[in-house]
């Protein structure tokens, strides 16, 4: 199963529903890719979602 490293996002479920308003079930994938990422100095692949691979590129708060 797909899963960020980081954050633990996982699949999620949710309904599809058509013009006439039938329910059926569907699954929520995140979009996980692999990061390099510095960790401790030294650089180590990741399994990240894209909203947290964003979040580590910007830069720290206040420079």
């Amino acid at each position: 199963m797909a899963m960020c490293d980081i954050c633990g996002k996982t699949r999620s479920s949710g309904n599809n529903v058509s013009f006439s308003n039938k329910k059926t079930k569907r699954v929520f994938r995140p979009n996980i890719q692999k990061a390099r990422v510095l960790k401790n100095g030294t650089l180590q692949q990741v399994n990240a979602c894209t909203r947290c691979i964003r979040t580590m590129a910007k830069p720290p708060r206040g420079l």
